[in-house]
């Protein structure tokens, strides 16, 4: 137990640093209109001390997975906690990498901010030590789900250089398709946020909505008992011929189609709402704070940036994380099943959504070296790569029930 205890000290610590460190990055660039005689001099200033605080940060992460990796006795990514957690360790290994290569200040302020979403993506789901299930009992979950997440990991750095060209080069003055398309990514961003925000504020109000489901379930004593189902976020849609068994803080509006099998799948949908409802809620709460569009409030910061080198970083970034994230999600996920199910491939919703986003990158890589797609086409792409893994890791794995459920 006090192994658990450091380990969860520690990624509170990293996670306190990441934070830290977007604010001080953020900093660094908007503070160069007023930071006097010497712009460049307080971005650098600056910028290193964000750096530094992302190192400790990181080192306090690999502290935790080391800990809860020895306290468990398994890799730390049987679950949605471990695997987003080590997904962040993998986001920020990534850009740690690509800062010792090209030392641009800036892509810290983009990156270690999506470090902060995904690692707070994490804390929504319960932390605790469990024992594996039987399907996860192999030493291909180290493989895989490590691999994996290293590709994902990597890719995102490719979508945060992709998005700082988008930024970077699409005109704020006029509306055309590229801002109104630009201002969408940003709200599907904003989603995870707000989802991430509510999920922690409606966790400690306690004001849960308790479901009884129509099916009796076996216990650990081989009992048959009345199956339940927990809201933490407040009911807007309930479980098909459930009853409501403690009520919470207001009343749902419909139930869930009957297709939607499983006990979550109807608490998996009415996080769905609740995350594009929040989304959308705080994209107009900063637009009218700031009375522009995101896009326009950000692009002063990438002024001076070389937009090549972003596009050369989002490429190369991809061009990493591909055959990763092919060698992980894909390779070994299919020898795993073959030795955990029986077959290599099975259709499964996990298994259909990694290879869409397989096939993705690969028309991305195709596209660039044979069609000559650079510069606005390959950051765009970029850009819509990074939300068909978003539809993977939140979508797939909060809404469609599958195989990979236990996730």
């Amino acid at each position: 137990m006090m192994l658990i205890q450091v380990s969860d000290w520690l990624l509170d610590l990293a996670f306190v640093l990441y934070v830290l460190s977007s604010i001080t990055f953020v900093i660094s660039l908007t503070g160069r209109n007023w930071a006097g005689r010497d712009p460049m001099q307080h971005e650098q200033r600056y910028s290193r001390v964000a750096y530094w605080m992302a190192v400790i940060g990181f080192l306090a992460q690999g502290g935790y997975i080391v800990t809860r990796w020895i306290a468990g006795g398994h890799s730390p990514t049987s679950n949605m906690f471990e695997f987003m957690a080590f997904l962040d360790f993998c986001i920020i290994l990534a850009y740690l990498i690509i800062y010792r290569i090209y030392r641009m200040n800036v892509i810290g302020a983009f990156v270690l901010p999506l470090g902060v979403i995904m690692l707070g993506y994490a804390y929504v789901f319960p932390n605790e030590v469990t024992p594996l299930i039987p399907a996860l009992q192999s030493y291909w979950l180290q493989i895989h789900v490590t691999t994996a997440a290293l590709g994902e990991g990597i890719l995102t750095v490719g979508f945060a250089a992709g998005l700082m060209y988008l930024i970077r080069t699409i005109p704020q003055d006029i509306v055309t398709k590229g801002t109104r398309w630009l201002e969408f990514v940003l709200v599907v961003v904003l989603m995870l946020v707000g989802f991430i925000g509510m999920d922690m504020t409606f966790s400690r109000l306690n004001q849960s909505t308790m479901f009884q489901m129509p099916q009796k379930v076996m216990d650990n004593s081989g009992q048959l008992v009345n199956q339940t189902v927990e809201y933490v976020l407040p009911a807007i849609v309930a479980p098909a011929n459930s009853t409501i068994r403690m009520p919470g803080p207001m009343s749902p509006w419909f139930e869930a189609p009957a297709w939607m099998v499983g006990k979550d799948s109807a608490r998996k949908l009415n996080t769905m709402f609740w995350s594009i409802f929040s989304g959308v809620v705080l994209y107009g709460i900063l637009r009218l704070l700031l009375r522009k569009r995101l896009g326009a409030v950000m692009q002063p910061s990438l002024k001076g940036i070389d937009p090549e080198l972003l596009d050369e970083i989002s490429y190369r970034a991809i061009s990493i994380g591909y055959p990763v994230f092919t060698l992980g999600a894909l390779i070994f996920a299919m020898i795993w099943a073959e030795e955990a199910w029986g077959r290599f491939w099975g259709w499964d919703p996990k298994e259909v959504w990694a290879l869409i986003v397989f096939l993705f990158y690969s028309a991305y890589l195709h596209l660039r070296l044979s069609r000559g797609w650079v510069g606005t086409k390959s950051a765009w792409m970029s850009v819509i790569g990074f939300v068909i893994i978003l539809i993977t890791l939140v979508v797939v794995n909060l809404v469609i029930a599958g195989l990979h459920s236990y996730a």
